[in-house]
């Protein structure tokens, strides 16, 4: 596996596969429609535009395992050093250590930025996702109660950040 800046002209089809498997399958995003291409792409003009990295894991062959990016937690100049970041495994590489490498290299690139807070909005129900973020030093700050809406019932929006 190999950590790579993720582009649109090699992986934004993949990209669009990962998002859409976990809009329709999961509740990583509280979502209900599939991405199109259009907002892929404009996904990462937005994050090129805000100088956040998109970065990629995938296997010798090329193939994107996952990716990980983060982006604006706030929209206020206060905020301006904590970012809210996220992390995407394909179903195929679950359980492969993916996230955890994709995590650990998208810590690096924000202490290169220097940032300030790592926060990660995560379903509560995710104990995958969770055990993760604990793993690697981020520590709950709070639960939203009943936040989201997908698939027929009320979801809790948990809250972890990482002070970097």
């Amino acid at each position: 596996m190999r950590i790579v800046p993720c582009t649109v002209d090699r992986h934004a089809a993949a990209v669009q596969a990962i998002f859409n498997d976990a809009i329709l399958h999961s509740t990583a995003l509280y979502e209900d429609e599939p991405r199109t291409m259009d907002v892929i792409r404009a996904w990462f003009d937005a994050k090129a535009r805000g100088g956040f990295p998109i970065i990629a894991a995938e296997t010798d062959d090329g193939t994107l395992m996952g990716f990980a990016t983060y982006g604006t937690f706030r929209d206020r100049p206060g905020y301006r050093f904590t970012v809210e970041h996220s992390v995407y495994v394909d179903a195929r590489f679950h359980r492969q250590g993916v996230g955890r490498r994709l995590l650990e290299a998208l810590i690096v690139r924000a202490r290169e930025q220097r940032l300030h807070v790592m926060i990660g909005g995560i379903d509560a129900d995710n104990a995958a996702s969770i055990a993760l973020h604990e793993r690697l030093g981020f520590f709950s700050c709070g639960t939203i109660r009943q936040a989201g809406f997908k698939f027929g019932r009320w979801l809790d929006l948990a809250f972890y950040q990482l002070i970097l």
